[in-house]
């Protein structure tokens, strides 16, 4: 699949490239985003050559990954979502915000954005969420963009070589007023 750019009124996602290693370089020192995501801890540059240049192209050409570098009109990078398709109409999203533009909502917009070009593009009727339990930002934004915390999971995340409990959670495309594309019958409580 070819790279799409999605755009909101403060933001432009787009793909990354060899252009922008040296700003996710930069991000990933952060040591938030080293420790709450799956990203090598220490950060360093050919860790990030790898992600923009391999990686990330890899990801679009065989359809499993569509990452996208969430930017400001003046080509500030403040964040970074990836979606990577789990089975056929299901997704898990993932992100982190730099850490100099946190608390101005662009993860959230970017997470919503990213997940309804999944529902309407790409015939997704669920994207799912994870992080490791005590990762409250990371909650904090699902929860903003209407994700449904469905519970914990023991040891369901290897985050450098240590298993560790999880939060997941869901948004659908009805979460959103959209329609889906399979039937959906939910469980009577």
């Amino acid at each position: 699949m070819e790279p799409h750019t999605l755009t909101t009124e403060r933001l432009l996602l787009r793909t990354v490239g060899p252009q922008d290693t040296d700003a996710v370089l930069a991000a990933c020192q952060d040591p938030d985003i080293q420790r709450w995501t799956m990203v090598p801890s220490p950060y360093l540059p050919e860790h990030a050559r790898a992600f923009t240049e391999q990686m990330v192209p890899a990801g679009w050409a065989n359809a499993t990954m569509f990452t996208f570098g969430v930017f400001l009109p003046t080509g500030d990078l403040v964040a970074m979502v990836g979606l990577t398709m789990l089975s056929p109409g299901a997704a898990e999203i993932g992100f982190w915000g730099a850490k100099e533009h946190r608390g101005n909502g662009y993860v959230t917009e970017a997470v919503l954005t990213v997940s309804r070009w999944a529902f309407t593009r790409l015939s997704v009727d669920r994207v799912e969420w994870r992080a490791e339990v005590g990762n409250a930002g990371s909650r904090a934004v699902a929860e903003r963009a209407g994700f449904t915390l469905e519970g914990t999971l023991r040891s369901a995340v290897d985050n450098k070589g240590v298993r560790r409990d999880c939060w997941v959670g869901s948004l659908l495309p009805s979460d959103l007023g959209l329609p889906s594309t399979a039937s959906y019958i939910p469980a009577r409580s």
